[in-house]
């Protein structure tokens, strides 16, 4: 099995023209401040995340030998992604399968919270609420790197790669010794190296000063890439399948297997309820910012800053706010509307739902069901 080829790339600074006069006005230069500002703004944003979007990676036909350039037209890659790209494009598809699998995920799980990982119409997929340190960014890079993690890991099984194939994992020792270790399992090992490689390149190449926010903030995407892996890798298991004659199951062949995707969303997602605050310390290095607590492990989520309330539309922190949005009136949970709504309040509706009932099974060997409708009460925050 061939490793993933390891790619440091130094980012290059970011450079603009001289002035177009010895003595630019003050209106020139707040111009020109606001411009780079912008820029640079758009250029964090963009993210690899992207490939889980509406994006070429996802057609098949961009891998067609002398078609157009598949990594030229990927938006969001760093430099360093670019250059695995280019080595392996093969693998690109299952990056963004990957990335579409987190995002779902993410959806998922906080469906029933304020932020909800709405998605945005750019290439920074989250929008400028991932420039904030947050748990919700914590959780969101965690889940996207284990959708990495679970999409290689399959397609190396299935065969759709060159570089790999089924899992050569080692024979479980607990496993009876008359049951068979064989069949095709999926190659954790591979998908966690090449999600490592693939994922963390963009923090890897960037350079920050020692002790600043933003090295901080590259601390706590890396640790947080790691922890959606590991759950991947720690959620495996093996699976069996029985012979013998009559279903007898007097053998059993078995394999290593990827969890069910949601089990690791809901692992995350505990994992994003404990999260640990964290700081820099004088050595660079991120520390509890309560000591009393135990150390986070590489399993744990960690986050810099402290969440927005999400309640109202704010541009600067990327929140949309919660208005228009579905609440459950008899629920004290987030989902309730008195929290939900941030006390605002909300309005009542009633809206007709059609589903099906009545189903009955008919030999052989189709359910007939009758479609059935209600009028329900829905409320919806101001």
């Amino acid at each position: 099995m061939e490793k993933p080829v390891g790619i440091s790339v130094q980012g290059g600074a970011l450079g603009s023209a001289g002035p177009a006069t010895a003595m630019p006005s003050k209106l020139s230069l707040v111009a020109l401040a606001i411009f780079v500002s912008v820029t640079q703004v758009v250029i964090e944003a963009s993210s690899w995340w992207s490939l889980g979007m509406n994006n070429p990676v996802q057609m098949s036909e961009v891998y067609i030998i002398g078609a157009q350039p598949l990594c030229s037209q990927l938006a969001g890659l760093s430099q360093g992604q670019k250059k695995l790209c280019h080595l392996y494009q093969d693998h690109m598809q299952y990056i963004g399968e990957g990335a579409k699998t987190g995002i779902k995920e993410c959806q998922y799980q906080f469906r029933h919270r304020r932020w909800n990982c709405s998605t945005v119409d750019n290439t920074s997929v989250f929008g400028r609420v991932m420039q904030i340190g947050s748990r919700e960014t914590a959780f969101t890079y965690a889940v996207s790197a284990a959708g990495v993690v679970n999409a290689m890991s399959r397609a190396c099984r299935e065969g759709e790669l060159s570089t790999c194939g089924c899992s050569r994992a080692a024979r479980p020792k607990d496993l009876p010794r008359d049951w068979l270790w064989g069949g095709c399992g999926d190659n954790i090992d591979y998908g966690y190296r090449f999600a490592k490689e693939f994922v963390d390149a963009r923090e890897r190449e960037r350079i920050h000063s020692k002790g600043s926010y933003e090295s901080a903030r590259t601390l706590m995407n890396l640790h947080n890439n790691e922890a959606g892996r590991r759950t991947v890798y720690n959620l495996a298991d093996v699976a069996c399948k029985c012979h013998g004659v009559s279903g007898s199951c007097s053998l059993k062949t078995c394999w290593l297997q990827l969890a069910d995707f949601r089990k690791v969303g809901d692992a995350l997602k505990e994992k994003y309820d404990s999260a640990a605050a964290m700081k820099l310390n004088s050595r660079g290095k991120l520390v509890q910012v309560n000591s009393r607590f135990n150390t986070p492990t590489t399993q744990d989520l960690v986050y810099i800053d402290p969440s927005p309330d999400y309640c109202v539309r704010n541009e600067s922190t990327g929140s949309l706010g919660t208005q228009g949005r579905l609440c459950n009136k008899t629920s004290e949970g987030m989902d309730g509307c008195e929290l939900m709504c941030c006390g605002r309040g909300y309005d009542q509706f009633k809206t007709v739902q059609t589903e099906r009932c009545h189903c009955k099974f008919h030999w052989c060997c189709y359910v007939k069901c009758k479609k059935c409708t209600e009028i329900v009460d829905q409320f919806v925050c101001k």
